[in-house]
């Protein structure tokens, strides 16, 4: 989704600032005769007021030029270092990059942003750019989600450290969307692990989505998938453990029901091991017990 600002309160500044440059030669001795005299006009140069290159700067946004609108808030921060212009510069330079779908130029004006104001009443929303700009380069599943993992991280750190701020609640919606993507991941390779018959290497995927992501829409297959593994390796109590837990957590699942039959087939029932890293992994979530039903 986009993001928006809002730009609070600005006023334009009482003047220009005016930088004169400085005269004469350092060090040198007066000389009265004027023989080695050199002169010196003094140079004004005006900078261009704030407010004009702020005013500047959203006009180019406007105009959906983003890399000029960089260029005008760029300008600005060195301009006016050290004021609350600069603060609003390097905010709007990170806001720019990101509507320009320049995402890492985003991420470093933003991380910039929090190193110089970590306080700011606008600290959450560098935040959120830094979120959104991994989260905007999240790649299909059958890619490296190195991404993925940057965006999960920016976006907890987000709702952990400005839990009241207006971008929690779509922080927490993307976080689970993340880890579901996250979880896909680990399933379609636990899946090629299935298919090549290496079981171990399968049941170490489909454990790591039963642990990390027992929320997502992933886990369910995942429990499946437990099942169908250790069946194959030769553990039946492992297949029977993982099938129950399955039933138990999500008793209308169709994968549910093909772990059972798998185990009928072979003259088996589902049975839980209430001490099992499986029943310990969704009691985490759930707080229930197969007893407790």
């Amino acid at each position: 989704m986009p993001v928006t600002i809002r730009h609070r309160g600005l006023t334009a500044l009482a003047a220009p600032l005016v930088a004169v440059l400085g005269l004469g030669l350092g060090g040198c001795d007066f000389d009265p005769t004027g023989i080695f005299a050199e002169k010196y006009k003094p140079e004004v140069v005006p900078d261009v007021p704030a407010d004009k290159l702020y005013s500047e700067g959203l006009a180019k946004m406007e105009d959906s030029d983003y890399e000029g609108a960089v260029k005008k808030f760029d300008s600005l921060d060195k301009q006016y270092q050290y004021s609350d212009w600069s603060r609003k510069a390097l905010l709007m330079t990170a806001y720019a990059n990101y509507e320009g779908q320049k995402y890492d130029d985003a991420i470093n004006a933003s991380k910039l942003y929090l190193q110089r104001h970590p306080s700011s009443k606008d600290a959450a929303y560098a935040q959120y750019l830094i979120a959104m700009s991994n989260y905007k380069q999240i790649p299909d599943i059958t890619r490296d989600q190195d991404r993925s993992e940057k965006a999960l991280v920016a976006l907890q750190e987000l709702v952990q450290r400005y839990p009241t701020s207006e971008y929690a609640a779509d922080a927490k919606a993307k976080i689970q969307i993340t880890r579901d993507q996250l979880a896909g991941k680990e399933m379609e390779i636990g899946r090629y692990y299935l298919e090549k018959r290496n079981f171990p290497a399968a049941i170490n995927r489909f454990r790591d989505v039963v642990s990390k992501y027992q929320t997502t829409r992933h886990a369910e297959e995942a429990l499946e998938r437990l099942t169908e593994a250790y069946w194959a390796l030769g553990i039946p109590q492992e297949a029977q453990n993982a099938a129950a837990v399955l039933g138990h957590n999500f008793p209308d699942s169709p994968w549910y029901k093909d772990a059972h039959a798998l185990l009928a087939s072979n003259g088996l029932e589902p049975r839980e091991e209430k001490t099992s890293f499986l029943s310990k992994a969704f009691r985490s979530i759930t707080g229930r017990t197969a007893s407790a039903e």
